[in-house]
Protein backbone atom coordinates (compact mmCIF):
# COMPACT_ATOMS: atom_id res chain seq x y z
CA UNK A 1 0.00 0.00 0.00
CA UNK A 2 1.50 3.41 1.11
CA UNK A 3 5.12 2.08 1.44
CA UNK A 4 5.45 1.33 -2.36
CA UNK A 5 4.31 4.91 -3.06
CA UNK A 6 7.31 7.35 -3.80
CA UNK A 7 8.59 9.97 -1.37
CA UNK A 8 11.39 12.46 -0.39
CA UNK A 9 12.99 12.06 2.84
CA UNK A 10 12.70 15.12 4.86
CA UNK A 11 14.56 16.26 8.24
CA UNK A 12 11.31 15.11 10.38
CA UNK A 13 11.12 12.66 13.18
CA UNK A 14 9.27 11.77 16.05
CA UNK A 15 7.75 9.22 18.51
CA UNK A 16 4.48 7.95 19.81
CA UNK A 17 3.59 8.86 23.19
CA UNK A 18 0.59 8.23 25.63
CA UNK A 19 -2.12 8.79 24.03
CA UNK A 20 -0.48 10.99 21.68
CA UNK A 21 3.09 12.10 19.47
CA UNK A 22 5.91 14.28 19.18
CA UNK A 23 7.07 15.82 16.14
CA UNK A 24 10.28 17.14 16.05
CA UNK A 25 11.76 19.61 12.68
CA UNK A 26 14.91 21.74 12.72
CA UNK A 27 14.61 23.98 15.55
CA UNK A 28 10.88 22.63 17.15
CA UNK A 29 9.53 20.09 19.02
CA UNK A 30 5.68 19.95 19.29
CA UNK A 31 3.78 16.98 21.37
CA UNK A 32 0.06 16.73 20.60
CA UNK A 33 -2.35 14.84 23.40
CA UNK A 34 -5.32 13.87 23.29
CA UNK A 35 -7.39 14.00 26.96
CA UNK A 36 -9.81 11.68 28.42
CA UNK A 37 -11.98 14.52 27.45
CA UNK A 38 -11.41 14.23 23.68
CA UNK A 39 -9.29 17.80 23.61
CA UNK A 40 -6.09 17.91 21.63
CA UNK A 41 -3.25 19.58 24.07
CA UNK A 42 -0.31 20.58 22.68
CA UNK A 43 3.35 21.72 23.87
CA UNK A 44 5.57 23.46 21.56
CA UNK A 45 9.16 24.09 22.40
CA UNK A 46 12.33 25.91 20.80
CA UNK A 47 15.39 23.51 20.69
CA UNK A 48 18.18 24.31 18.59
CA UNK A 49 20.36 20.54 17.78
CA UNK A 50 23.37 20.05 20.02
CA UNK A 51 25.51 19.69 16.46
CA UNK A 52 24.14 22.84 15.54
CA UNK A 53 25.53 24.51 18.28
CA UNK A 54 29.03 22.85 18.34
CA UNK A 55 30.53 22.56 14.63
CA UNK A 56 32.26 19.44 16.29
CA UNK A 57 29.28 17.54 16.93
CA UNK A 58 28.49 17.93 12.51
CA UNK A 59 31.43 14.64 12.17
CA UNK A 60 29.90 11.84 11.01
CA UNK A 61 28.86 9.04 13.02
CA UNK A 62 30.06 11.11 16.35
CA UNK A 63 26.65 13.56 15.49
CA UNK A 64 24.88 10.27 15.75
CA UNK A 65 26.05 8.96 18.75
CA UNK A 66 25.38 13.10 20.11
CA UNK A 67 22.09 12.69 18.29
CA UNK A 68 21.22 9.43 19.74
CA UNK A 69 21.52 10.61 23.53
CA UNK A 70 19.69 13.88 22.61
CA UNK A 71 16.67 12.13 21.09
CA UNK A 72 16.57 9.86 24.59
CA UNK A 73 16.94 13.07 26.45
CA UNK A 74 14.10 14.75 24.26
CA UNK A 75 11.51 11.29 24.41
CA UNK A 76 11.99 11.24 27.95
CA UNK A 77 10.57 14.67 28.22
CA UNK A 78 7.70 14.31 26.42
CA UNK A 79 6.82 11.22 27.43
CA UNK A 80 6.83 12.38 30.87
CA UNK A 81 4.51 15.30 29.57
CA UNK A 82 1.87 12.73 27.61
CA UNK A 83 2.04 11.26 31.63
CA UNK A 84 1.43 14.37 33.19
CA UNK A 85 -1.67 15.50 30.24
CA UNK A 86 -2.86 11.96 31.84
CA UNK A 87 -2.00 12.60 35.68
CA UNK A 88 -3.59 16.10 35.82
CA UNK A 89 -6.87 14.73 33.92
CA UNK A 90 -6.91 12.64 37.11
CA UNK A 91 -6.34 15.17 39.56
CA UNK A 92 -9.28 17.79 38.27
CA UNK A 93 -11.17 14.47 38.81
CA UNK A 94 -10.13 13.91 42.66
CA UNK A 95 -11.02 17.35 44.50
CA UNK A 96 -8.02 16.02 47.30
CA UNK A 97 -5.57 15.50 44.78
CA UNK A 98 -2.23 17.64 45.46
CA UNK A 99 -1.05 19.97 42.98
CA UNK A 100 2.72 20.01 41.64
CA UNK A 101 2.95 16.37 41.70
CA UNK A 102 6.37 15.90 42.22
CA UNK A 103 5.78 12.55 43.78
CA UNK A 104 4.45 11.24 40.55
CA UNK A 105 7.77 12.90 38.88
CA UNK A 106 9.93 11.18 41.60
CA UNK A 107 8.06 7.58 41.03
CA UNK A 108 7.98 8.38 37.17
CA UNK A 109 12.11 9.31 37.16
CA UNK A 110 12.45 6.22 39.36
CA UNK A 111 11.00 4.10 37.11
CA UNK A 112 12.83 5.25 34.06
CA UNK A 113 15.95 4.70 35.96
CA UNK A 114 14.72 1.32 36.87
CA UNK A 115 13.56 0.33 33.02
CA UNK A 116 17.45 1.57 31.94
CA UNK A 117 19.24 -0.73 34.18
CA UNK A 118 16.60 -3.43 33.22
CA UNK A 119 17.60 -2.98 29.40
CA UNK A 120 21.28 -3.12 30.24
CA UNK A 121 20.54 -6.52 32.18
CA UNK A 122 18.41 -8.11 29.99
CA UNK A 123 19.58 -7.31 26.39
CA UNK A 124 23.05 -6.60 27.37
CA UNK A 125 24.15 -8.49 30.12
CA UNK A 126 22.62 -11.36 29.85
CA UNK A 127 23.40 -12.21 26.42
CA UNK A 128 26.57 -12.18 26.69
CA UNK A 129 26.13 -14.01 29.80
CA UNK A 130 24.25 -16.43 27.49
CA UNK A 131 27.08 -16.83 25.11
CA UNK A 132 29.92 -17.00 27.76
CA UNK A 133 28.58 -20.42 29.52
CA UNK A 134 28.79 -21.98 26.18
CA UNK A 135 32.58 -21.70 26.14
CA UNK A 136 33.16 -20.03 23.01
CA UNK A 137 34.91 -17.18 24.76
CA UNK A 138 38.10 -17.34 22.34
CA UNK A 139 36.22 -17.22 19.10
CA UNK A 140 35.53 -14.06 18.95
CA UNK A 141 33.03 -14.41 15.90
CA UNK A 142 31.41 -17.21 17.13
CA UNK A 143 30.76 -15.83 20.43
CA UNK A 144 29.19 -12.45 19.27
CA UNK A 145 26.93 -14.43 16.51
CA UNK A 146 25.83 -16.48 19.53
CA UNK A 147 25.31 -13.40 21.89
CA UNK A 148 23.67 -11.48 18.60
CA UNK A 149 21.56 -14.14 18.30
CA UNK A 150 20.35 -14.26 22.20
CA UNK A 151 20.22 -10.42 21.93
CA UNK A 152 17.74 -10.61 18.80
CA UNK A 153 15.70 -13.40 20.29
CA UNK A 154 15.23 -11.35 23.60
CA UNK A 155 14.59 -8.13 21.51
CA UNK A 156 11.50 -10.27 19.33
CA UNK A 157 10.03 -11.85 22.34
CA UNK A 158 10.42 -8.18 24.22
CA UNK A 159 8.36 -6.30 20.89
CA UNK A 160 5.71 -9.18 20.58
CA UNK A 161 4.91 -9.61 24.57
CA UNK A 162 4.07 -5.69 25.35
CA UNK A 163 2.64 -5.30 21.84
CA UNK A 164 -0.39 -7.78 23.86
CA UNK A 165 -0.77 -4.85 26.56
CA UNK A 166 -3.93 -2.76 25.54
CA UNK A 167 -1.66 0.29 26.39
CA UNK A 168 1.10 -0.30 24.24
CA UNK A 169 -1.08 -1.25 21.83
CA UNK A 170 -2.79 2.02 21.68
CA UNK A 171 1.10 3.88 21.77
CA UNK A 172 1.87 1.26 18.98
CA UNK A 173 -1.14 2.89 17.10
CA UNK A 174 0.04 5.90 17.64
CA UNK A 175 3.34 5.22 16.03
CA UNK A 176 1.65 4.53 13.18
CA UNK A 177 -0.01 6.90 12.79
CA UNK A 178 3.42 9.36 13.53
CA UNK A 179 4.49 7.26 10.28
CA UNK A 180 1.29 7.51 7.86
CA UNK A 181 1.37 11.53 8.92
CA UNK A 182 5.57 11.57 8.03
CA UNK A 183 4.63 9.74 4.72
CA UNK A 184 2.19 12.17 4.33
CA UNK A 185 4.61 15.26 4.46
CA UNK A 186 7.13 13.78 2.27
CA UNK A 187 5.01 12.96 -0.70
CA UNK A 188 3.60 16.43 -0.62
CA UNK A 189 0.04 15.56 -0.14
CA UNK A 190 -2.27 17.38 1.93
CA UNK A 191 -2.36 16.64 5.70
CA UNK A 192 -5.48 15.81 6.03
CA UNK A 193 -6.70 12.00 7.53
CA UNK A 194 -7.95 11.45 4.46
CA UNK A 195 -4.76 11.69 2.40
CA UNK A 196 -2.73 10.02 5.77
CA UNK A 197 -4.72 7.20 5.84
CA UNK A 198 -3.63 5.76 3.13
CA UNK A 199 -0.09 5.77 3.42
CA UNK A 200 1.76 2.70 5.06
CA UNK A 201 3.13 2.58 8.67
CA UNK A 202 6.30 1.29 7.90
CA UNK A 203 8.96 4.17 7.53
CA UNK A 204 12.66 3.51 6.91
CA UNK A 205 14.00 6.15 9.12
CA UNK A 206 12.23 4.58 12.07
CA UNK A 207 13.56 3.70 15.83
CA UNK A 208 12.39 0.50 15.80
CA UNK A 209 14.66 -0.24 12.24
CA UNK A 210 17.25 1.64 14.18
CA UNK A 211 17.32 -1.09 17.18
CA UNK A 212 17.62 -3.56 14.32
CA UNK A 213 20.49 -2.36 12.86
CA UNK A 214 22.18 -1.84 16.39
CA UNK A 215 22.14 -5.55 17.20
CA UNK A 216 23.26 -6.80 14.07
CA UNK A 217 26.26 -4.17 13.58
CA UNK A 218 27.16 -4.95 17.22
CA UNK A 219 27.80 -8.13 16.51
CA UNK A 220 30.49 -7.33 13.75
CA UNK A 221 32.01 -4.39 15.79
CA UNK A 222 31.96 -6.85 19.05
CA UNK A 223 33.77 -9.38 17.20
CA UNK A 224 36.33 -6.88 16.34
CA UNK A 225 36.95 -5.47 19.67
CA UNK A 226 36.90 -8.83 21.41
CA UNK A 227 39.61 -9.90 18.69
CA UNK A 228 41.64 -6.67 19.24
CA UNK A 229 41.40 -7.43 23.11
CA UNK A 230 43.11 -11.44 23.02
CA UNK A 231 45.94 -9.98 20.18
CA UNK A 232 46.53 -7.09 22.85
CA UNK A 233 46.67 -9.11 26.65
CA UNK A 234 46.93 -12.73 25.44
CA UNK A 235 44.19 -13.88 27.06
CA UNK A 236 40.02 -13.85 26.53
CA UNK A 237 37.85 -11.59 28.59
CA UNK A 238 36.32 -12.56 31.46
CA UNK A 239 32.21 -11.78 31.50
CA UNK A 240 32.56 -8.50 33.36
CA UNK A 241 35.70 -7.25 31.39
CA UNK A 242 34.04 -8.37 28.11
CA UNK A 243 30.62 -6.24 29.19
CA UNK A 244 33.01 -3.12 30.22
CA UNK A 245 34.76 -3.30 26.87
CA UNK A 246 31.47 -3.74 24.77
CA UNK A 247 30.06 -0.82 26.87
CA UNK A 248 32.47 1.19 25.50
CA UNK A 249 31.90 0.85 22.15
CA UNK A 250 28.53 1.42 21.93
CA UNK A 251 28.55 5.31 21.33
CA UNK A 252 30.72 4.83 18.15
CA UNK A 253 27.81 1.66 17.56
CA UNK A 254 24.80 3.81 17.48
CA UNK A 255 26.89 7.08 15.73
CA UNK A 256 27.70 3.88 12.80
CA UNK A 257 23.32 2.41 13.02
CA UNK A 258 22.56 6.23 12.90
CA UNK A 259 24.46 6.76 9.66
CA UNK A 260 23.23 4.01 8.08
CA UNK A 261 19.43 4.83 9.12
CA UNK A 262 20.18 8.24 7.60
CA UNK A 263 21.65 6.57 4.22
CA UNK A 264 18.59 4.05 3.96
CA UNK A 265 15.79 7.15 4.71
CA UNK A 266 17.88 9.05 1.90
CA UNK A 267 17.99 6.14 -0.73
CA UNK A 268 14.82 4.89 0.05
CA UNK A 269 13.92 4.63 -3.28
CA UNK A 270 16.61 2.67 -4.44
CA UNK A 271 16.00 -1.15 -5.15
CA UNK A 272 19.23 -2.07 -2.62
CA UNK A 273 18.17 0.07 -0.62
CA UNK A 274 14.25 -1.77 -0.30
CA UNK A 275 16.03 -5.13 0.34
CA UNK A 276 18.04 -4.04 2.97
CA UNK A 277 15.92 -2.09 4.90
CA UNK A 278 13.41 -5.11 4.92
CA UNK A 279 13.67 -6.42 7.80
CA UNK A 280 13.30 -3.67 9.88
CA UNK A 281 10.10 -2.56 8.15
CA UNK A 282 8.85 -6.28 9.00
CA UNK A 283 10.30 -5.71 12.78
CA UNK A 284 8.04 -2.44 12.42
CA UNK A 285 4.23 -4.64 12.04
CA UNK A 286 5.42 -5.14 15.36
CA UNK A 287 6.05 -1.98 16.89
CA UNK A 288 3.43 -0.09 14.52
CA UNK A 289 -0.49 -0.38 14.01
CA UNK A 290 -3.11 0.94 11.92
CA UNK A 291 -4.29 3.97 14.07
CA UNK A 292 -7.72 5.39 14.00
CA UNK A 293 -8.42 8.80 12.40
CA UNK A 294 -8.76 10.76 15.93
CA UNK A 295 -5.09 9.25 16.35
CA UNK A 296 -4.30 10.72 13.13
CA UNK A 297 -5.67 13.78 13.59
CA UNK A 298 -3.74 13.68 17.32
CA UNK A 299 -0.17 13.59 14.66
CA UNK A 300 -0.95 15.99 12.21
CA UNK A 301 -1.98 18.32 14.68
CA UNK A 302 1.65 17.76 16.57
CA UNK A 303 3.43 18.12 12.78
CA UNK A 304 1.25 20.84 11.62
CA UNK A 305 2.30 23.07 14.58
CA UNK A 306 5.36 21.53 13.95
CA UNK A 307 6.17 23.25 10.55
CA UNK A 308 4.22 26.33 12.06
CA UNK A 309 1.16 26.42 10.64
CA UNK A 310 -2.17 26.47 12.63
CA UNK A 311 -4.24 23.36 13.10
CA UNK A 312 -7.70 23.57 13.63
CA UNK A 313 -7.85 20.81 15.61
CA UNK A 314 -6.30 21.61 18.53
CA UNK A 315 -8.29 23.24 21.37
CA UNK A 316 -5.69 24.28 24.22
CA UNK A 317 -1.57 24.74 24.98
CA UNK A 318 0.37 23.77 27.29
CA UNK A 319 3.11 26.00 28.48
CA UNK A 320 5.62 25.54 31.10
CA UNK A 321 3.38 22.32 32.06
CA UNK A 322 0.44 24.40 33.23
CA UNK A 323 -3.17 23.85 30.92
CA UNK A 324 -4.75 26.71 29.64
CA UNK A 325 -8.24 26.20 29.96
CA UNK A 326 -9.99 25.42 26.29
CA UNK A 327 -11.49 28.77 24.64
CA UNK A 328 -15.31 29.15 25.16
CA UNK A 329 -17.34 27.80 22.63
CA UNK A 330 -19.12 30.86 20.72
Amino acid sequence: MGESRQSEDLPVGGQAVIEGVMMRVEDRVVTAVRTPEQEIVVREQQHIPWARRFRILKVPILRGAVAFFEMMIIGLQTLNFSADVAMQSERRSLPDAEEGGWKDRLALGVTLVSSLAIGIGVFFFLPLAAAQATGTERDAVSFNLLAGLVRTTLLLLYLWGISRWQEIHRVFQYHGAEHKSIFTLEAGADLTVNEARGFGRLHPRCGTSFLLIVVLLSIFVFAVVDSAFIDVFGHAQSLLERFATHLTVLPLISGLSFELLKLSGRKRNHPLTKLLIRPGLWLQRITTKEPSDDQLEVALVALHRALGQTSPLAHCDWDEWRLRPAPEES
